[in-house]
């Protein structure tokens, strides 16, 4: 392999920190081009001065004299702002993107991403939640390759890997269930952010781990694999697997099954998708089948649960509702974080959000800008901000 640039935007965030241990780990095979963060200042200058980008980008424009004065002895170029995002993301000084920004701000970079046709390895499943449709149609007219991040997406991925003739029956993400399986809502009405943080198998950033424990982050998922992978709502599938050892699974027209399965490690989807479509060698921790002893699987309590429910609705339904969902689940998620909301309020606002923003079948691109807005609007002047 030649040396690959890679583009991380989101670098100090969870996926980005792990996608710059690769990269560290195998500096022959790749390297960090471009470092972009919102506002963690400290942790970006710590990153540029080790990896020697040829480009920050610091969201926050109040940050941008910190980071600039700070790598003035370099030759790193520094930009700040999201429109710096955007036209840092349409330059040709890099080969992939990791789109690793999280939510709906990571939008509109992977759009510029792939209409430039460069390769995306994304992490951000709120893009094509947003706009699967407009992104996965520029990524076929770019011929921009869309190689996904998340562990279920990515052992959808490999599952497929030389069955390009054969045709999918069904696809089964598997979900842990958060910390919160099998609670019912006499229990979760008292939880609050802390304990919602505390997720038995992976460690994520604060805003996909209250996705989890609340399993919207499945309902996501479904959407995102329904773009990814050209697929009916019919055909996607969502079970609880505890110990989070198979990743997901496909089933083929034929009833045979393939499963990727592995450690619960970000590192290896990371590693993967950077790579493809070559496998490298690494010392990660290997699954060790002596030690682990059982593999369960149940049907989601989507009563208790009701964001899947929610979000399964947004998937049949499509246009804007997807759109409509993430928007107001972002804003919630936020006013969870900051004890703002009840953990079973958020469904309620998101319910509700999706009953009075107007729909729109056929959305275009602006339609999908203006959606959001509507939709976060909404949301948050249900709750005390």
């Amino acid at each position: 392999m030649t040396q690959k640039r890679i583009a991380i935007f989101g670098s100090t965030g969870s996926i980005g920190t792990q996608a710059l241990d690769v990269i560290a780990a195998h500096s022959d095979l790749f390297s960090a081009e471009i470092l972009t963060a919102q506002s963690n200042d400290a942790l970006l200058i710590k990153q540029a001065l080790q990896f020697n980008p040829n480009i920050v980008v610091i969201g926050d424009e109040k940050k941008y004299l910190i980071v600039k004065e700070a790598l003035a002895s370099t030759s790193i170029k520094v930009f700040a702002g999201e429109k710096a995002l955007e036209e840092v993301a349409g330059l040709d000084c890099y080969d992939m993107m990791l789109a690793g920004i999280v939510g709906y701000a990571g939008l509109r970079p992977t759009l510029q991403a792939v209409s430039m046709g460069k390769a995306v390895a994304l992490a951000n499943k709120e893009t094509l939640v947003v706009a699967g449709d407009i992104v996965m149609q520029k990524a076929r007219e770019n011929r921009a390759a869309i190689i996904p991040v998340d562990s279920e997406h990515s052992a959808i991925f490999q599952c497929l890997i030389g069955e390009g003739n054969n045709q999918i029956d069904k696809i089964i993400l598997t979900a842990s269930g958060g910390p919160f399986l099998g609670k019912k809502p006499n229990f979760l009405v008292n939880v609050k952010r802390d304990h919602a943080l505390q997720h038995p198998n992976w460690t994520m950033g604060a805003k996909i781990t209250i996705d989890s424990a609340t399993l919207m982050n499945k309902g996501l998922e479904m959407i995102e694999a329904k773009w990814l992978f050209d697929l009916t709502p019919e055909q996607i599938q969502v079970v609880i697997h505890p110990q989070s050892i198979i990743h997901s699974m496909v089933q083929f027209q034929d009833g045979s099954i393939k499963a990727q399965m592995g450690l619960p490690d970000m590192k290896l989807p990371i590693q993967y998708a950077l790579a493809f479509p070559k496998r490298i060698t690494n010392n990660f921790p290997r699954l060790d089948f002596k030690k682990q002893h059982a593999l369960s699987f149940e049907e989601p309590d989507i009563k208790t649960f009701r964001n899947l429910a929610l979000a399964t609705e947004a998937l049949n339904k499509g246009g804007n509702m997807p759109c409509i969902l993430n928007a107001a689940n972002e804003i919630v998620v936020y006013a969870f974080l900051r004890n703002r909301i009840g953990f079973l309020d958020m469904t309620e606002v998101i319910q509700q959000a999706m009953q009075k923003i107007p729909f729109i079948e056929k959305p275009t691109l602006e339609e999908y800008f203006e959606t959001d807005g509507e939709a976060r609007n909404f949301a948050a002047s249900l709750i005390h901000m």
